[in-house]
Formats: structure tokens, sequence, C-alpha cells
């Protein structure tokens, strides 16, 4: 069809469908950036890195069997160590949850497919380019050996000097690239891309941890990058951040990784626990209680687990008050934790259980998970943690909370969904003894190692002498990793065989009331033929037929239009529709982008930078060219979309997807910006080697140049967006202005950087000067791509009075621009002072 769309035979509607939203063959699987092809190949390269983590871990527990072992040196035990928790934290948990999410939110919300498909196949392209430069790394003899959350001094060049460290450096943030996207992806999926009639209060429990955990992310993983981008400086630019010979401290490190790590424990474990809340209630036949106490205890975790940071540092010699604080904190925060656990032990009580392998997942998981949240709250207590840190005890904790709150939800997952990604009905027989080698295993592995870190066996030493008595525990505890791994070995074996040679499963196999099961198993890459409106929480539940009314055509947009790949958006509270999102069709430019990223990383690593600064135009340019399938150059009006609704296009909504987008992106960087004067204001309050050789003296007028070239920039943008609704077309002199703004902003910047801050490499507070004013350079300078970019788009017919998403997208950026600029001029013009008032402190 053209411009219309009508209810089509059924046959005719799912062959239309399938040309449109299929992903062209051989190579172009490639191209693919369908959420049901993305989300699997997160899922199959996550447990790829896990088997990896675990062949890691298996090494360790060989080396600690016996005592004075000679099986591996300290230099590959460092190295195996390092990459076992890196791998783990980073290549696994994180982008299992991601592709979990990828794959089954949009068939939970009731739409086609993600907000920004290319964004998450992207992110994929990255996280296996990181994932794959530490892996060969460690192949090579290189990996890094600093521990996986590399502290300084010793990750700095002085005790590190190889690239080691710059490998964990830049392939951990090169995979962080892909956790970013994923959280921008989920935040606008979730809150717009929603069946109609689905309001926040009917939205599945999944959906809602995703949600928050996808806040925590925007929040909290800024801080790690930061911290990263700054010691790599210092590595490779000899910029002083964390030297305390010249103003730097170690602890800023600490700060900057703990406020992204205690989080990270969080975000691990909610959609972990949005799996448990999605699938008991199926199991036992009964649904969950509590549902708005649960959400309640989601938000309060979220907002509670970026108050604990300081919980891994009772040790490093803060104030009596700060660790009454954190450690008041950190017991606090077991008590969303425990409404969670209440509420589901009180639905578990309530139904009938069916003793499936999932629902034994489920019961390892209570148990284990339990066990670690009450050594969680040992360690919250100052006194014993004084007594506990950095000895088994705590990698025993780590694991009960990480392997019981997110292996053992997951594992009952892969058998409760197995249905779904393939068609095919698993087989228990082969689960169940997996299940007991894999529970009896880790238990016999961890439990002991509370007892070796209560004796004062320290993690991290690479051997131990006999006479310290943790001989017979250390082999007790090696053994049962051994039999851990073989569970986890069959598991794998009964994932694929049953894959392969299960019996086929009928659709919905466990009754379940969520819309995922109202799609074929395994599904069809347009997912729905047609879209749901749901009016209750459990819809499948309350309509069993929906599923088959929905492939008849019987939804919204049950036919097809211009070869678009069409979704709805809805308001975000009540799920009331607004308009209609055309996504994009299959490309390589994701692909290439993120290898062009990937060259970037490597010359970097290899520290060929002509090579870096020649590969940032072509990333640039890279994704100037994700915009040509995007926006319309006619306005088009109300649509119809079935049921007698019409609604617009997206590139016809003053607020688009790309407008939230770039809203939730500016949280991301606004923490970055935040971390970065909370460094700052963190190495002037108690670093040692202050006070610095040297103040910067910022030149007023070129201060005063500055700030008012941000304010113009800022001002211009939305003065380019004024006329729109008079005469149909932006004012061209505003967005030249936003332009010259910003030009004239970075120009000043980097003159300020060149000319006003004297030896940068001398002191960290000239270090972190530098930072600040080259911040706003770059902001400015992606400022002037915008604002030139807006203007091509206004001359080439893209921009009108219904058609102002990208200009109002690109006002976002020039007024965050100017505010962090203001912030970061006031905060080098307020240093000086500060040095004054601590200089004069007796």
């Amino acid at each position: 069809m053209s411009d219309t769309t009508a209810t089509t035979e059924p046959v005719t509607l799912h062959h239309e469908l399938e040309s449109i939203w299929r992903t062209p063959p051989g190579l172009g699987r490639l191209s693919a950036v369908n959420h049901t092809i993305v989300g699997r190949r997160f899922i199959i390269a996550a447990f790829t890195f896990f088997a990896i983590g675990g062949v890691l871990a298996m090494l360790i527990r060989a080396q600690l069997a016996t005592p004075n072992s000679a099986f591996v040196g300290p230099d590959v035990y460092n190295q195996i160590f390092t990459m076992h928790g890196t791998v783990m934290m980073f290549l696994f948990a994180i982008p299992l949850f991601e592709g979990l999410s990828i794959y089954f939110l949009p068939k939970m919300l009731g739409a086609r497919d993600l907000a920004f498909p290319r964004l998450s196949a992207f992110g994929f392209y990255c996280y296996i380019f990181g994932g794959s430069i530490l892996i060969v790394a460690m192949i090579a003899g290189y990996a890094p050996d600093s521990g996986w959350f590399m502290y300084t001094p010793l990750s700095s060049g002085r005790f590190s000097p190889g690239i080691n460290a710059d490998v964990w450096l830049l392939g951990v943030t090169f995979v962080e690239i892909s956790a970013v996207a994923a959280a921008v992806e989920f935040t606008v999926s979730i809150l717009k891309f929603r069946a109609p009639g689905m309001s926040l209060a009917r939205m599945p429990l999944f959906a809602w941890y995703i949600l928050v955990t996808s806040g925590m992310m925007l929040v909290g993983f800024p801080p790690l990058i930061l911290g990263s981008i700054l010691l790599e400086l210092e590595r490779a630019f000899d910029l002083p951040f964390f030297d305390p010979t010249r103003g730097g401290d170690p602890l800023l490190w600490q700060h900057l990784f703990w406020l992204f790590g205690h989080p990270e424990v969080y975000i691990i474990f909610l959609p972990a626990a949005g799996v448990i809340s999605t699938i008991l209630p199926v199991l036992v036949g009964r649904d969950i209680l509590g549902y708005a106490w649960i959400v309640v205890a989601i938000v309060a975790m979220g907002f509670l687990s970026f108050g604990l940071w300081v919980h891994h540092m009772f040790t490093v010699g803060i104030p009596h008050l700060a660790q009454a604080f954190f450690s008041a904190a950190s017991v606090l925060v077991a008590i969303p934790t425990a409404v969670q656990i209440f509420l589901w032990i009180g639905t578990l009580m309530a139904g009938r259980p069916r003793m499936s392998v999932p629902m034994l997942y489920l019961l390892g998981f209570f148990f284990v998970f339990v066990c670690g949240g009450l050594t969680g709250v040992m360690l919250a207590i100052v006194p014993f943690d004084w007594q506990a840190h950095d000895t088994h005890f705590v990698v025993a904790h780590l694991h009960y909370v990480l392997v019981g709150g997110f292996v053992f939800p997951m594992l009952a997952a892969a058998y409760y969904w197995l249905p779904h990604f393939t068609g095919r009905q698993p087989l228990y027989g082969v689960g169940k003894v997996a299940f007991w080698l894999i529970f009896v295993g880790f238990n016999t592995t961890f439990l002991i190692m509370h007892l070796t870190g209560l004796l004062g066996m320290p993690r991290r030493y690479y051997t131990y002498a006999p006479e310290f008595g943790w001989t017979g525990l250390n082999l007790i505890s090696s053994v049962g990793g051994f039999v851990m791994t073989m569970g986890f070995a069959l598991f794998a074996v009964d994932m694929f065989a049953q894959a392969r040679f299960g019996r086929r499963a009928a659709r919905n196999p466990w009754n379940a009331g969520s819309l995922e099961w109202a799609t074929a198993t395994p599904p069809p890459s347009y997912g729905f033929a047609s879209l749901p409106e749901v009016s209750s929480r459990s819809p499948l539940r309350d309509r069993p037929e929906l599923g088959s009314e929905l492939a008849a055509g019987g939804g919204y947009l049950a036919g097809t239009r211009n070869d678009w790949q069409e979704t709805l958006v809805v308001e975000m509270a009540t799920g009331k529709p607004q308009h209609i999102a055309i996504l994009p069709q299959p490309t390589f430019l994701p692909l290439a982008t993120a290898a062009a990223i990937g060259v970037f990383v490597l010359s970097l690593l290899f520290k060929v930078y002509l090579l870096s600064l020649a590969v940032v135009p072509a990333v640039l340019v890279m994704f100037l060219l994700w915009t040509r399938a995007t926006g319309a150059e006619i306005d088009r009006g109300p649509l119809p979309v079935g049921h007698g609704l019409d609604l617009p296009i997206h590139a016809e909504v003053p607020h688009p997807a790309s407008w939230w987008a770039m809203l939730f992106l500016l949280v991301a960087n606004a923490t970055l910006f935040g971390s970065l004067a909370f460094g700052a204001l963190f190495l002037w309050l108690v670093a040692p080697g202050w006070p610095p050789p040297a103040l910067v003296e910022l030149p007023l007028l070129k201060a005063a140049g500055l700030a008012t070239a941000l304010v113009v920039a800022s001002a211009a943008g939305h003065l380019g967006l004024a006329p729109l609704a008079k005469r149909d077309r932006p004012s061209e002199l505003g967005l030249l202005l936003a332009a010259l703004g910003h030009a004239v902003a970075a120009g000043l910047a980097i003159w300020i950087c060149v000319a006003d801050i004297p030896a940068p490499t001398s002191h960290a507070y000239l270090a972190v000067t530098a930072a600040l004013i080259g911040y706003v350079a770059l902001h400015a300078g992606i400022g002037l791509v915008l604002a030139l970019f807006t203007l091509y788009r206004n001359r080439a017919g893209y921009v009108s009075s219904r058609r102002s998403g990208d200009l109002r997208t690109a006002c976002l950026w020039h007024d965050y621009t100017a505010l962090t600029g203001l912030a970061a001029v006031a905060l080098v013009y307020l240093l000086p002072v500060l040095v004054k008032f601590r200089d004069a402190q007796p």
C-alpha cells in the first residue's frame, strides 16, 4: 500500500511484513538491526565469555589447591585473576541482561522493536570488539594484571609500564559504550514504545526492573568512564591526576571506581530480580503479590545504591563520621531487597509450585542469595569489615551475591524461555543433574572461602605456606569448583541438545500472561503481525486467544505501507497512542562505525596518536551517515493505524524518540561532568602535594568571551526555532549564529588550554583545570557539528513547522553545553580561591 494501512488477509499480511522486516542472508546478516537477532547475539556472546571466565576461575582454583604451588607464577596469576573478574563483570553479567532485554522487551511491551535498532547493533559490535581486545591481549600475554578494579598507583605508568593496564582502560571503556547505548535504548523504549493502553501501572515488572537499571547505568557508568579516561591520560601524557607527589591522589580512582562499582552490583541483580518476578508467578500459578510495593522497592534500591560506594573503602582512612554514614546506608539497602524477597516467598506460598528445572534454580537463588545478603550486612559493620577486608571472606560474599543473585535466576530463565527462542520444549532429566552439580559445587567452593577468610587468608595472593592451616580447606574449595564447572558444562550441552533435538513446543507452554508469549515461537522478525491493546497487567491470561487475533490482523498497524517498518509510540504515563515510529532497515553502518572506533582505540593502545586524530573525522562521518534514513522531506499529516485512529509519523512531532534519547544521554553526560568537578574538589580538599606550583589566572576577556559565545550559541538555537510556527521555516540566521557561537567557544577554550594553563604535567590542579576547559572545548566542537547539521537539514528540506525534531534535539545539546561550560569556567575561577583558603588553614 502507499499511504494507508488496512487489514489484509493474514497470509498476505505476514508475507508483506516479512519482506519488509527480514534480515538479508549471508554476509547481509552482519547488517542485522532487528532486536530478536541482536538480542540472541548478545546472549550467545555473553555465555561464551562466561565460559572463558569459568576456565580462568578453574586456573585460579588449581593454583590455590595446594600450598607453594608452581602451577602458574605470580605474573601469570595476576593476569588470570584480573581477567576473571573483568570478564565476569564487564563481558558476561551486563551484556547477558542487555541481550535478554533487547530480545524480550519489545515483545513484553507489545512493540515490534526497540526505539533505536541500529544503536543496539552498534552496541553489540562495540561489546564484541572491546571484549576481543581483552581476550586477544590475554592470549598474547599482555592482559591487565592490576586487579579488575585497577587500583592506582599499581595501575599507573610507574608500576605498570607496559600496555597491560592500557588494554583494560581502553578495552573496558570500549565495552562501556555498549552499556551506555543500551541504557539510553531501554529507557526510551520502555517509556515510549509500548502497546496502546499499557500505562505505567500495567507495565510488566521486568520492564520496571530494566527501567530502573537503565537509569542507574546512565548515572553509574560515567564515573568509571571518566576515571578510565583520566588514568589513560596520566599513563599516556603524564597528567598527574592520581600521583600524590604532584598533587594527585590514588583515592580519587577508588572513589570514581566505586561510584560505579557498588551500583554495579545492583545493576547486575535487578534484571535477575526482574526475571524472578516474571517467571515465579507463572511457575506457581498465582499473580505476584505486592506489585506496587515491588515497584517502590526497585526505585528505592536504585536511589540507595548510589549512597554506598564508600562501603568498599572503610580501611583507607576516611573519617569516622563518613564510615558511620555509609555503614548505615549499606544496612538500609537491605530493606527494599527484603521487601522483594518476602513478596516472592509469599507468592510461592500462595501458589502451587511446579518442581521444574526453572523452579529448582529459583529455590537455589533463595538459598544462595539470602546467605550472600547476610554476609553483606556483616561487611557493612565497620569493625567487622576491618577484620575481613581483603580476605577470602569478601570473595565468598561477592560470589554468593552475584552468582546467587544473577547466575541462578539467569539459568532459570534459560530453561523457562528456551521454547520461545527455539520453538522446542526442553527435557528436564539432564537439567536437574546439572542443577545439583552447580548448586553443590558452588556451595562447596565458596562456603569454604568464608572459613579461609576468617582464618586470615588474603585474596589476590598467588600462593601460601602450609603452616597457615589453609591447605585442606583450599583443596575442598578447589574440588567444589571443578564439580561446579562440570555442572555448567552439562548445562551447556543440555541447552545445545534441546535447541536442536527437543520436542516441538506449543505456543505459551507455561500458560503465562505476559505478551512475549503472544508471538509465534520462535518469533518472526516483525514480532507481532498487528499490535495489541492492553487493558490489564496480564493481557494474555485475560484473553488467551490474543495471539491468534493479532496474527490475523486484529490489532493496530495491521498492514504495510511504503515499505516502512512501523510501530507505535505512546504517551509516557497513560499509554495513549501518540505517533508512528518508522524504524530503520538493516544497514552495515553500526558495524562500520564500531570498527572505526575500534581502530581509534587500537591506535591509542599502540600510541599511534596521529592515526587516532585521523580516525576521529571518519567516526564523525559514520555517525552523520546514520541520519540519511531519518526524518522526512514532506508533511504527510495523520495516517491511519487501525481501529479508526489516525496518528502522525515520528518526524512530525516536536519530541520524537531522538529528542528523548538526547535528554537521557545528557543525563549521563552531566554525571560525567559532575564526577570531574567532584574530582577537582576532592583533590583540593584532601590530596597531598598542595599548594600547586602555579595558579591559573584566567584572562577576564577570554573567560567573558567564552561564556558569551556559549550563551549566544544556546540562545541562537532557540532563535532558529522561533519563526517555525509563523512561516514554516526556521531562522537560518539563528542556526548560523549557533554554529558561530560554538566555533568561537571551542577556539577560545583551546586557546586557554594552550596559552593560559602552565605545564599541566607539573601538578594535578593544573591537569584538572585543563580537563575542565578541554571538556568545554569538546562539547562546543560537537555543538558546532550539530548546528551545521541542522543548517544542512533545513536546506535539504527536512525542517518545517511540523518537522522540527532535529532542531529541538540540537537545542538540548546547545543548552547543556552552555550550562556546563559556564559551570566549568566558574569552577576554574573558584579553584585558585579555594587553594588560598586551604593554604590558610592551620
